[in-house]
């Protein structure tokens, strides 16, 4: 019995001594492909901020989002959407796998008890006559456990950590996902709220001069050209009335999708100019900032796997040493259980040594064009992380000018509107001029609108882009 307990403590130890070995590449992070600053140009110039505002991975979308109503809409997203829900239980799931991988590398120790009863003919028993014989035994004893010498077993386990981590990435990502689809959703909303009630209003407008020009043409003050040149006006508003009536009800559909629950109706946006806009905040100088997304480390640990699964691969080429051991007590009594003299032991160390299997080496080749796969998939993402980053500065850029811009068309338009139609009263000028002028201004409202809503929804796409709206104590790059 001691000889045996000498025996399993060296094969522990040569467990922890021998484990150590690895046959996986040594891992360097792929140099990143895209230039070290953010572009510059006439489009950029006006997309900095002042040094004071905060990066986007450092605030918390609570800190980002200032309109209440709106926080309170995400906050409902993030406890009742179902993507949400099937990347976090994806992450326990990757959890459960990595635990698996890892348990392999500690030995399999069971107990077992058996006894039992065997008639034995006089024919074939020593003493002639016929016999039962008892027999009864409980052993302790390790099962074909692996002593990972060439780090065969550990690479796998690594290889598990990382997609597990992979899978932790892609839960903070899909979290950034919905963060920001909710909020633009929601300003959508707004917007075509807004756009709705201009068309209303308008469409009131056209019919009361529709409703005028009319009555004077009944008694032939107005020819019948104007009054169908009025009712084109109406038409077109009462278009616009279904049309936008249609949209709110597809975007307050699409928030209640994204949200998990209907949205009550004291929380959804009345327009877009009584939404509080989001916290500035700094793309910083360097994009470096992009290794902290969470697609970019996403796609960082899937190579970090891809890099451990060689290691595996390389690994199963070389010797695999296993051991079978048991300690225990053997009677053909059930009462000479654990007495003196009864003790048992086995001991069986089993070596394989790989002479030929042309799978191992193709296997070989196909995880290194794997990791290699992984290294062009972790550098587009670089690449496309860069463009959508830069996209949103050159919007940022220049939308204060195609604002103000915008601002000043619809205040010009509005002015010539009211001049044409004091003309048009005064019968200077034919009706034509006050329809090309209501058109004009109706045009331009609408795209003050929508310049207002690119704004807003530039806010919320840059701050998602820079890794913003994640859980604040996600892992740094490692």
């Amino acid at each position: 019995m001691k000889g045996m307990k000498a025996v399993l403590c060296l094969s522990l130890g040569g467990f922890l001594f021998l484990g150590g070995c690895s046959m996986a590449p040594k891992y360097a992070r792929p140099e990143a492909p895209v230039p070290a600053t953010w572009p510059t140009g006439a489009a950029y110039d006006n997309a900095q901020v002042s040094p004071g505002a905060p990066a986007a991975s450092e605030l918390e979308w609570r800190q980002f989002f200032i309109d209440e109503r709106l926080r309170k809409v995400i906050e409902t997203a993030l406890n009742n959407n179902r993507d949400l829900r099937v990347a976090a239980l994806n992450v326990e799931r990757a959890r459960a796998v990595y635990g698996i991988a890892r348990a392999d590398l500690l030995p399999t120790v069971n107990a077992t008890g058996r006894g039992g009863k065997q008639g034995v003919p006089g024919d074939f028993s020593r003493t002639g006559n016929h016999e039962t014989l008892s027999e009864y035994n409980v052993n302790l004893g390790i099962s074909s456990w692996e002593i990972d010498f060439f780090g065969r077993i550990r690479s796998l386990k690594d290889r598990a950590l990382e997609e597990y981590l992979a899978t932790e990435q892609a839960r903070h990502g899909a979290q950034i996902l919905l963060v920001s689809g909710v909020a633009n959703t929601y300003l959508t909303l707004a917007a075509d709220r807004e756009v709705l009630k201009l068309a209303r209003s308008t469409q009131g407008t056209q019919q009361a001069a529709y409703d005028l020009i009319r009555r004077r043409h009944e008694v032939g003050i107005l020819p019948v050209l104007d009054l169908r040149q009025a009712q084109t006006r109406v038409d077109a508003a009462r278009v616009d009335v279904a049309l936008f009536s249609r949209l709110v009800a597809q975007d307050e559909n699409a928030l209640d999708l994204l949200v998990g629950s209907k949205v009550p109706a004291e929380l959804l946006p009345e327009s877009l100019t009584l939404v509080s806009p989001a916290r500035e905040i700094s793309p910083g100088l360097s994009s470096e900032v992009l290794l902290f997304r969470p697609d970019i480390l996403q796609a960082e640990n899937r190579l970090k796997a891809a890099n451990a699964n060689i290691g595996a691969a390389r690994a199963t080429l070389f010797p695999r040493i296993s051991l079978t051991a048991s300690v225990g007590t053997l009677s053909g009594e059930l009462s000479g259980l654990f007495k003196s003299g009864s003790e048992s032991w086995n001991f069986f160390p089993q070596i394989v040594v790989p002479i030929f299997d042309a799978r191992a080496w193709s296997a070989l080749d196909a995880v290194k064009v794997e990791q290699e796969i992984a290294v062009a998939q972790y550098e587009k993402a670089i690449q496309a992380a860069f463009r959508e980053v830069a996209d949103a500065l050159a919007v940022k850029g220049t939308v204060e000018e195609q604002l103000s811009a915008q601002q000043s068309l619809a205040d010009a338009v509005a002015e010539t509107y009211r001049l044409s139609n004091a003309r048009y009263a005064k019968g200077v000028d034919s009706f034509l001029g006050v329809l090309d002028a209501q058109r004009s201004l109706y045009a331009a409202q609408q795209g003050l609108i929508s310049v207002r809503l690119a704004k807003l929804a530039n806010q919320v796409t840059l701050y998602a882009v820079l890794g913003g709206g994640a859980d604040p104590d996600r892992t740094a790059p490692r």
